[in-house]
């Protein structure tokens, strides 16, 4: 295993623990329970595997219809991917190189910057994304009284009470709601950048919080040896689709002996005198499982059903979690008709310019893989819609095709019509991680782990990134384990 999840201590005696969803998250805790020597049952109501993961074509051409890369720095996906067979199909970005289609053109995304608020003001001032006026505010940071902080505080809020509002609308908030699909004015600086969060306690000026957050992610880098090793990118994709991965963890919970279930809801939990009970629908009709543990890797609302009556608090806070909607339209051109696109991996729009789509990835020049497998097609995709701003999702697919290619015209120059166009619908896709997200988060696992053999892990907990679901995964399932093995331990004593 990697060595940055150690395995379980020992198998705690074949007890049956029954995971509820089979997104990367249910997956890697499945992955995780039958190592430590658990029988696993997995339960997925949708009729695949790898929920927001998801590997398809257009054209003939293999493409991501969902999330296309994994952070590369936190080592869970990364390390997991190496686990399940993929090492060989680790792949980085071709290009890292974006725009941003902001204030009439497209403009070099600048460097220096933590999630878009800056340390390094030059590449700022030579890209042109902000104004005179705005540029000219930035200085300000360092002789304003310093801006209280506390227990947490929204992004949008904070860095435009330093740095301006407009730092916010054409930075922050098109590469932050590009992680979060939200709202930057709304989201928790503490959950969503929390190394920025801790730069800023007891500094007066951000911009000096960026640089030592950067000093401090350098000199990281540097004793992990990944520097002197030269890493290749921030992130990382896989050949044929990040999609594969839950594919492929599937395939190892299979040989492991695990029983993997799709079409199948799970519409009831209750507690026995011996452990729990669900009770299923899936393709051969209504059925019970008995299990030892039950572990929820599914969104806020179904955890909150399930949980209802047994943890009502939970519950309760679970219900309150709000998710936003998206639609990524993945189009297939002939590769000589786009001859004039700018270079780069493609681009991303500040919601502030009003514009339809919210971003764009050139996928056949960000991966090398959809461009080796298309050499005639050049793919590329645009996103639509983030929490509030979800009207244009009531469009239908013709017409979302139709606006996204209104905005390539007039971003890139695309007049050109596609020879194949799809459109994927995450609808509820994306937890939104507000001010007090965390406190939130504690009071939910509070009263669920109250209950002996239950446990959560999703996006909603501990980060809505790859490698994040993932280690929140293998940190649930240990839990279950540790229980587990606790329990036969105490079974065997006399």
């Amino acid at each position: 295993m990697n060595a940055a999840t150690p395995a379980p201590r020992s198998a705690p005696g074949g007890r049956h623990v029954v995971v509820v969803g089979g997104g990367i998250s249910g997956l890697a805790a499945a992955h995780r329970l039958l190592a430590g020597g658990a029988r696993v049952t997995l339960l997925e109501a949708d009729g695949r595997l790898g929920g927001k993961l998801y590997a398809d074509e257009i054209a003939g051409v293999p493409v991501d219809l969902g999330a296309e890369s994994m952070l590369a720095r936190r080592p869970e996906a990364v390390g997991l991917a190496r686990e399940v067979g993929l090492a060989a199909d680790l792949q980085p970005p071709a290009t890292a190189s974006a725009a941003l289609w902001t204030r009439g053109r497209l403009r070099p995304m600048p460097r220096g910057h933590i999630m878009g608020v800056p340390g390094d003001l030059g590449p700022l001032s030579a890209s042109g994304v902000l104004s005179p006026a705005a540029l000219a505010r930035i200085p300000l940071d360092h002789v304003l009284p310093r801006t209280r902080v506390g227990q947490d505080v929204a992004v949008g809020a904070f860095v435009a009470a330093r740095l301006g509002r407009e730092v916010v609308d054409r930075l922050v908030e098109p590469l932050l709601g590009g992680v979060y699909a939200g709202d930057a004015y709304r989201i928790s600086m503490r959950a969503a950048v929390p190394q920025l969060f801790e730069a800023i306690r007891g500094r007066r000026s951000l911009i000096e919080g960026v640089r030592a957050a950067q000093r401090k992610a350098a000199a990281a880098q540097q004793a992990s040896g990944r520097a002197v090793a030269g890493e290749p990118s921030v992130f990382m994709g896989i050949r044929g689709g990040v999609g594969r991965l839950p594919l492929a963890v599937a395939d190892a919970c299979r040989a492991a002996g695990g029983d993997l279930r799709t079409g199948t809801e799970v519409s009831a939990l209750r507690r026995t005198a011996t452990g729990w009970t669900l009770d299923v629908r899936g393709p051969e009709g209504p059925g019970r499982l008995a299990a030892d543990a039950v572990l929820l890797a599914v969104p806020a609302p179904v955890a909150a059903r399930l949980l209802a009556s047994e943890a009502p608090v939970a519950a309760a806070e679970l219900e309150s979690v709000e998710y936003a909607s998206m639609a990524l339209v993945t189009m297939a051109f002939r590769r000589r008709d786009l001859l004039g696109l700018p270079g780069g991996s493609g681009f991303l729009v500040p919601p502030v310019d009003g514009r339809t789509i919210k971003a764009s990835t050139f996928s056949s020049r960000k991966w090398g893989w959809v461009d080796e497998a298309g050499p005639d097609t050049f793919v590329l995709r645009t996103s639509v819609g983030r929490h509030g701003d979800e009207a244009d999702l009531a469009w239908d697919d013709t017409d979302l095709v139709r606006l996204s290619r209104e905005d390539l015209g007039r971003a890139v120059g695309i007049t050109a019509a596609p020879v194949a166009a799809r459109v994927t619908r995450w609808n509820g896709g994306l937890p939104q991680y507000p001010v007090g997200h965390l406190e939130r988060v504690a009071r939910i696992r509070e009263h669920v782990d109250k209950l002996p053999g239950v446990a959560v892990c999703g996006a909603l907990y501990d980060g809505v990134g790859i490698p994040a679901c993932v280690g929140g995964a293998r940190a649930a399932a240990d839990r279950l384990l540790g229980e587990l093995l606790g329990e036969a331990d105490g079974a065997a004593r006399p």
